[in-house]
């Protein structure tokens, strides 16, 4: 078995697994417990396995662990009214409303998909991996990477077209 030192290990690779939680997230509360919990989990899984690539299984933890974050908040979300972050005084208030809609409604959108399929999209787009890092990384065929991702973008796009759509009427509605 390896041995890290990992406070090596996260000085180096540190910046990635923020950045991966922080672009998922959003937040930074919620980005700095899921960034404790990447390291916690890589170094018991470091304790079991050999670790081919720890980059790799860092994004990889990092993204299930902001997923699982991510379908947390939307439950309570549908239970508790969710909160509008201040919009920042250099851009033009309305863009930036609707680009913040915009990155929630994906959040949670990204929350219901199934998880293969949640994780897939994160790596690819988030992550920036290609179809063969994330099929090493899953340990599932690239095939199976090309399929996943193009049923995540599709749910991904009929989830925000069907929010645009209810917007839509009820926009409409309040006109009247």
């Amino acid at each position: 078995m390896q041995a890290y030192d990992w406070q090596v290990v996260v000085q180096e690779y540190g910046p990635l697994v923020w950045q991966t939680a922080y672009r998922l997230l959003a937040n930074h509360a919620d980005a700095a417990d899921c960034f404790q919990e990447t390291f916690l989990t890589a170094l018991e899984v470091s304790r079991r396995q050999d670790v081919r690539n720890l980059p790799g299984l860092l994004v990889r933890l990092a993204t299930t662990r902001a997923i699982d974050r991510l379908r947390q908040k939307s439950r309570q979300c549908r239970t508790d009214a969710c909160e509008v972050k201040p919009l920042a005084a250099s851009a033009d208030p309305l863009d930036q409303l609707e680009a913040q809609d915009l990155a929630g409604q994906l959040r949670e959108a990204i929350g219901e998909l199934p998880s293969q399929e949640a994780k897939v999209f994160c790596l690819r787009y988030l992550g920036e991996m290609s179809y063969r890092q994330i099929a090493r990384e899953l340990q599932i065929g690239i095939n199976v990477v090309g399929v996943s991702l193009h049923r995540a973008k599709a749910k991904l796009r009929e989830a925000l077209n069907a929010t645009d759509a209810t917007d839509e009427v009820s926009h409409e509605q309040k006109q009247r």
